[in-house]
């Protein structure tokens, strides 16, 4: 009984381990298959030659993009957008999420207030609406037409309160007997030992801002002012090679639409590859916000 018990545990580890690695190879392929053609030329990209290895490499399609005044603009717009974005982000998300997380007999008004909050993920008022409010209080073709709409969002709210809820009552009281306020107690002893529940919402912010495209579509009225997102929608619907000037022509031979948006989208998740795995050992503790602790 012993030995059926651990070759079926021994079989169901290989086909565990064997599932996720198919699994994680269709999620990586695409990324990797881009990256080939981003690397090569447009010739063999033309002919179908190119699978997850450069054909007739070469580095013009990213010599093209950096040189590309749109393209730059809309990356730094992108990165605009991040900071200004999840600066206020974060800061709202904990100065909301502190006193919702306590006691009704700490803030009486607590349950009307998540209430409030919690209504607002039900029912919005739509896309007409959003647009009405930021074209009249004159936000329109603003960077703040990109961040103030999504300032506060509850989901993140909700998972920071839960984190706060399961921080020992023993150290806000020890903290309130020497002294400390409110204000004193949030920044001082909270958020340091909250790190996993701020990397898991910081990264949540900064992947919902730098992957946004619709709102800069609607809202922007200048192609000058899109963020890195919404240019590479308006690229990829369009499938043309903007902006060529005689120093360019010597590049078409060796680059085409195919390489061009390959190059551009692989450079537009770049940054977000590089900032994850800083955040990751935070995210995966940071995973279990609110469930049930035994």
């Amino acid at each position: 009984m012993l030995e059926q018990r651990t070759f079926g545990r021994i079989s169901f580890l290989i086909i565990n381990y064997a599932a996720l690695a198919i699994f994680s190879l269709t999620c990586v392929f695409p990324i990797i298959h881009m990256l080939a053609m981003s690397f090569s030329s447009n010739s063999a990209v033309t002919a179908g030659w190119v699978s997850m290895w450069p054909v007739g490499f070469t580095l013009d399609s990213y010599k093209y993009i950096l040189e590309n005044p749109a393209f730059g603009q809309s990356f730094l717009v992108a990165v605009e957008r991040v900071i200004l974005g999840v600066s206020i982000n974060m800061i709202l998300t904990i100065l909301a999420a502190y006193p919702l997380s306590k006691t009704n007999r700490r803030f009486p008004m607590r349950t009307v207030y998540a209430w409030f909050f919690a209504f607002t993920m039900i029912f919005n008022g739509g896309l007409i609406p959003s647009f009405m409010v930021v074209k009249a209080t004159g936000l329109m073709d603003s960077i703040w037409a990109l961040i103030i709409p999504s300032a506060v969002n509850v989901f993140n709210i909700i998972l920071m309160l839960n984190f706060f809820r399961t921080l020992p009552n023993e150290l806000e009281e020890s903290a309130m007997m020497d002294g400390a306020g409110n204000w004193r107690t949030l920044w001082s002893i909270y958020l340091p030992i909250s790190k996993p529940s701020i990397a898991t919402i910081l990264l949540f912010c900064i992947i919902t801002h730098w992957n946004s495209w619709f709102d800069g579509l609607i809202y922007m009225n200048s192609p000058s002012h899109y963020p890195l997102q919404t240019y590479l929608r308006t690229v990829i619907v369009s499938k043309s090679l903007t902006n060529i000037n005689s120093a360019d022509l010597a590049l078409l031979n060796n680059i085409s639409n195919r390489t061009v948006i390959a190059a551009q989208l692989f450079v537009s998740i770049l940054p977000i590859l590089c900032i994850y795995p800083f955040l990751q050992k935070y995210f995966v503790k940071g995973l279990t916000l609110g469930s049930v602790k035994g």
